[in-house]
C-alpha cells in the first residue's frame, strides 16, 4: 500500500502544474494575482522568480526570464508583468515556444518583456489576448491588468487550456533583443543588461565572444580598470575587481566579498569596454 500510494504520490507530482511570476510589483500586489491563479486553478504550484524588477525596466525583466526559462519543466506557464503601458492600446499576449512536446508559455504585455525568454526555447506562436471569457469576471481595471487579465489567462492555460482560444495569432509583435555588442581594435564594446541584488553587473557580451579573445587568467581592463578574466569569484582577492562568464552566459563584472556596480558605477544601458591585455 506505502509503494501504491508513493507512485500516486509522484505521478501527482510528475503533473503537477507550474505557473511563475515576474513583475517589478515589489509586495502586496503578487499575492492579488496568486488569489486569482488559485482560484481557477487551485493544484497550480506558484514560483515567483522576482518581484523586484526596478520599476518599468522592460530589459531587466527580459533578462530575469531569459536567464531561467531552460530550468523549468514543459508546459509552465510564465507569467511576465513589467508594464509601463498598461491601460493603454498595447496588446496583451500569449506565447507558446518550444519543440513540440516540450512547449512552455508566457502571458505578458506586447512590450518585448517576454521575446528573449520565448525565443530562447525554440518556435514561437503569438497570440493576441481577446477573448474576455479568460479575463476576471469582476471587471477589468485600467491600471492592474496583472490581476484582471494576465493572472487569469495564465491559470487557465495551466489547467490545460488550448493557447489558441484566447484570441487571434498574430506575426507584429513588439521585440526586443538585449541590444548590440561590437569589436574595437583591442576593445570588446557591449553594455549591461542586468545588475544582480550582489552588484554583479551582467553585460550582453556572449561567453564564445570573450572566450575567443582572452583565456581564463589574463588581465583585461574593464572601463579602464585592470581585472583578471578568472572561472569563479574566489579566483580574485577579497574586495578585487574581475570579470567571468556568469551561469547566464554572458559576461560578468564582479567584485570579490564586494559590489561591482556601485565601484564601477555602472547601472542598466551603460556602455562596457573591455580590452584585451
Amino acid at each position: 500500500m506505502k509503494l501504491t500510494y508513493r507512485r500516486e504520490e509522484d505521478l501527482k507530482l510528475r503533473n503537477m502544474s507550474l505557473v511563475s511570476l515576474t513583475t517589478d510589483f515589489g509586495d502586496l500586489y503578487p499575492a492579488a494575482m496568486k488569489a486569482v491563479i488559485l482560484g481557477i486553478n487551485p493544484e497550480v504550484q506558484i514560483v515567483d522568480v522576482t518581484h523586484s524588477i526596478r520599476q518599468a525596466e522592460i530589459r531587466e525583466g527580459a533578462f530575469a526570464l531569459y536567464s531561467l526559462v531552460p530550468y523549468f519543466p514543459p508546459k509552465t506557464v510564465h507569467v511576465g508583468i513589467v508594464d509601463p503601458g498598461v491601460g493603454t492600446s498595447r496588446r496583451a499576449l500569449a506565447i507558446k515556444a518550444g519543440k513540440t512536446g516540450q512547449e512552455q508559455y508566457f502571458v505578458g504585455p506586447d512590450n518585448g518583456l517576454l521575446i528573449p525568454a520565448a525565443r530562447r526555447l525554440g518556435e514561437m506562436e503569438i497570440y493576441k489576448i481577446t477573448n474576455r471569457d479568460f479575463m476576471l469576471k469582476s471587471g477589468i481595471s485600467a491600471t492592474f491588468h496583472g490581476r484582471d487579465i494576465f493572472a487569469p489567462v495564465g491559470a487557465h492555460l495551466s489547467g490545460g487550456l488550448e493557447i489558441e482560444k484566447v484570441g487571434p495569432k498574430i506575426s507584429d509583435f513588439v521585440d526586443l533583443d538585449f541590444g548590440n555588442f561590437g569589436i574595437d581594435g583591442p576593445f570588446l564594446i557591449g553594455e549591461v543588461i542586468f545588475a544582480d541584488s550582489f552588484g554583479n553587473v551582467i553585460t550582453n557580451i556572449p561567453e564564445d565572444v570573450i572566450l575567443k579573445f582572452s583565456a581564463f587568467g589574463s588581465q583585461v581592463e574593464v572601463n579602464g580598470r585592470q581585472a583578471p578574466f578568472v572561472q569563479t569569484y574566489g579566483f580574485a582577492g577579497q574586495e578585487e575587481p574581475l570579470i567571468l562568464i556568469g551561469s547566464h552566459g554572458f559576461l560578468e563584472i564582479a567584485v570579490n566579498g564586494g559590489n561591482a556596480a556601485l565601484k564601477f558605477g555602472l547601472k542598466n544601458g551603460d556602455r562596457v569596454a573591455i580590452k584585451i591585455i
